[in-house]
């Protein structure tokens, strides 16, 4: 095979981004291109429309299903055999694909594939796993992650307000509260809702039918980043939720911190896609510009811009590859996806920065994709833990002391 046959074959280009085909298989490298292909044709060309109207493209949503890529059978096995999850290596780079192309297509996979997965896995019993998983897996059953709240973010720990009591009857529970930022919340059929039993003072977790009485959502407006995402503000006032519905090894904040590191890593994935897709777009744009009658990559200026970018994405994927690959071997620490979440969103900002500057004021249009990138980072930037946050998670393993506010 010619080198240059065996460049069109490979999913990465430029400097290969950290050797990224040596870490998938052919079957991965395979559905992964399923994906790219699809984000590229079908994807891309809406893009651009939607994030300005601020409404995501619906008629993504079920070719994005069908392309079968949470647990796809050429990965795991054929359907109705006994099936091994897919490698984590090939979901983090699943995310990636979908950052790379759109942050908001890519937070929308990952709160099922995700979050709300996650909230299955850690949190439902035995029972509730064999029942449900499976409708996870095939999007049969779409749920949120319903944690944040209108005056929590980083102090969810202990400021979450929604609280949850036993019905009088004794066979179910009663949620009052309210959520916000809860993203896809219009379009799932239940809320994994985090709530504070008024009993124990412990936190419990219940999936809730979107459309049960009591629940009200509101899409919120006036957004500058993650336009085509629909977030909402939820409003819980007396929902009444059987004891089935009840995640039963969600029994204290700790099981929810256990979940919480696991979708760190998540995020920061997408924020590494984030900076590949920008770095793409930024190179096409300097490549095909013309200024002072040369081609404006040629000036070099703009190529140490270049190479800081890559330099970026490079040290990024780094990061995520090798957390993905303790994660693998069963290592699950608070620090390391706190430093993955971290670092990578603050390469991120410099990042969407410097491709901003090279495509110059076309920048700020959504003609060259550089936008919304841009401003689309600064949502990843803030959600699943601040900047702030997790250098004291960080800070607290490294010192044996937590500089948290009590």
């Amino acid at each position: 095979m010619s080198v240059e046959t065996e460049n069109q074959t490979r999913l990465y280009g430029v400097c290969d981004y950290y050797d990224a085909e040596s870490l998938l298989t052919a079957d991965e490298r395979s559905v992964l291109g399923r994906l790219r292909a699809f984000l590229d044709e079908k994807a891309r060309p809406l893009l651009a429309e939607y994030w300005e109207r601020g409404e995501f493209p619906e008629q993504l949503t079920r070719p994005l299903i069908d392309l079968d890529l949470m647990e796809p059978a050429e990965l795991t096995g054929a359907p109705g055999a006994e099936r091994n999850p897919a490698r984590g290596i090939y979901q983090g780079f699943r995310i990636f694909e979908l950052a790379r192309t759109d942050a908001s297509l890519a937070t929308f996979y990952t709160a099922q594939a995700g979050l709300f997965r996650t909230a299955i896995r850690v949190g439902a019993s035995a029972q509730q796993q064999a029942e449900w998983m499976p409708k996870v897996i095939d999007f049969s059953l779409k749920g949120v992650f319903s944690l944040t709240e209108p005056d929590s973010g980083s102090d969810i720990a202990g400021g979450l307000s929604t609280t949850a009591r036993r019905d009088p009857d004794g066979h179910g529970w009663v949620l009052d509260g309210a959520k916000r930022w809860i993203g896809g919340a219009s379009t799932a059929d239940v809320l994994a809702v985090f709530a504070r039993d008024v009993a124990d003072g412990q936190v419990k977790a219940f999936l809730v039918e979107r459309e049960a009485a009591g629940v009200t959502l509101e899409k919120i407006h006036g957004k500058t980043a993650l336009r085509m995402m629909q977030n909402a503000h939820i409003t819980l006032d007396g929902v009444r939720v059987p004891e089935s519905m009840r995640l039963h090894n969600v029994n204290s904040f700790r099981d929810v911190a256990a979940m919480l590191k696991a979708m760190r890593s998540d995020v920061a994935w997408i924020a590494t896609g984030i900076q590949a897709g920008a770095f793409e777009a930024a190179l096409r744009y300097v490549t095909e510009r013309r200024q002072f009658g040369r081609q404006l990559g040629s000036f070099q200026l703009v190529q140490e811009k270049l190479a800081r970018m890559l330099g970026n994405v490079t040290a990024s994927l780094s990061l995520v590859v090798r957390l993905t690959e303790q994660q693998a071997k069963g290592i699950y620490r608070d620090q390391d996806s706190a430093l993955a979440k971290m670092q990578t969103s603050l390469l991120m900002r410099e990042t969407v920065a410097l491709a901003r500057e090279v495509v110059g004021g076309n920048g700020i249009t959504l003609a060259t994709d550089v936008a919304r990138f841009h401003a689309d980072a600064e949502a990843v930037y803030s959600y699943e833990g601040t900047h702030e946050i997790n250098a004291l998670i960080i800070g607290r393993a490294l010192t044996g002391e937590s500089a948290f506010t009590r």
